[in-house]
């Protein structure tokens, strides 16, 4: 029996993380410490949790999250919170919290005063002032079997999270299942996202922001970013799960590898 230590989307030298479950810093460190130290294996969702392992004198394993594509390409149209708003209707969902870059939206919806700008998902105290930006609806949970109907109606999805320690951790689910709507997607410029630059717009600026937003609403997604998706194949959950496995029990693996070779 072995134990797995899974560090996902979260670094706990982060105060925003650390006040997620009421517990201060310095205690989330030791406890994770300690974690890193007994678990068999450790695995992480992206590079920068993958450095502070290493530096914690452990070799990580990196498993980064999966995606659906039939769920996300499937879909069939049907009724939801969308056909409300009025167009163009700019969207995000997740939990909309302190990592939501207020400034950046602010200067989005100044430049898209007829847009609806739609944050769609639980909030875990989100900056007060997000709540009186015109043209931002906060919409709350939804179903996560909408969200594929959603995307379909939406005209640019959207992931404004400000630079932050927590945000140079993550490995932010939402950003494969975006890209697998094939809806046009502009993000901050991050860590997790720069290794998908070629799929979609990523911005280092509010400026760079909406003036990416404002060319998606134009033109639509650009074919090379489409084309460059095709990649998102070979990141299903079947395959995570396999790598996974492998991490955890390279034996069984091994010696199924060896009965198939034997049968063969």
């Amino acid at each position: 029996q072995k134990t797995a230590y899974e560090i996902r989307n979260c670094d706990w030298s982060s105060d925003v993380c650390s006040s997620d479950l009421g517990l201060d810093r310095s205690t989330h460190l030791n406890m994770e410490r300690k974690l890193v130290d007994s678990a068999d294996e450790v695995v992480v969702v992206s590079d920068t949790l993958a450095e502070r392992i290493v530096a914690m004198g452990r070799e990580p394993t990196l498993l980064t999250h999966g995606v659906d594509l039939d769920r996300w390409q499937d879909c069939v149209p049907t009724p939801n919170l969308l056909d409300s708003k009025p167009l163009p209707r700019i969207v995000f969902w997740g939990v909309v919290d302190q990592r939501m870059d207020v400034d950046w939206l602010r200067s989005l919806a100044k430049a898209l005063p007829n847009a609806s700008l739609v944050l769609i998902g639980p909030h875990n105290n989100p900056h007060p002032e997000l709540l009186d930006i015109p043209g931002v609806h906060l919409e709350g949970p939804t179903d996560f079997a909408n969200l594929p109907s959603i995307a379909r109606a939406a005209d640019v999805l959207i992931m404004p999270y400000a630079d932050l320690p927590v945000t140079q951790a993550m490995q932010p689910l939402k950003l494969k299942e975006y890209l697998a709507t094939g809806k046009p997607v502009v993000v901050r410029d991050l860590p997790a996202t720069r290794l998908w630059k070629d799929c979609c717009d990523v911005a280092e600026t509010a400026e760079m922001f909406v003036a990416c937003v404002r060319k998606r609403l134009d033109e639509g997604v650009a074919v090379h970013q489409l084309d460059s998706r095709r990649r998102l194949a070979a990141e299903s959950w079947a395959a995570k799960a396999a790598q996974l496995e492998s991490t955890l029990f390279p034996q069984a693996l091994s010696q199924r590898s060896a009965t198939r070779s034997v049968c063969g």
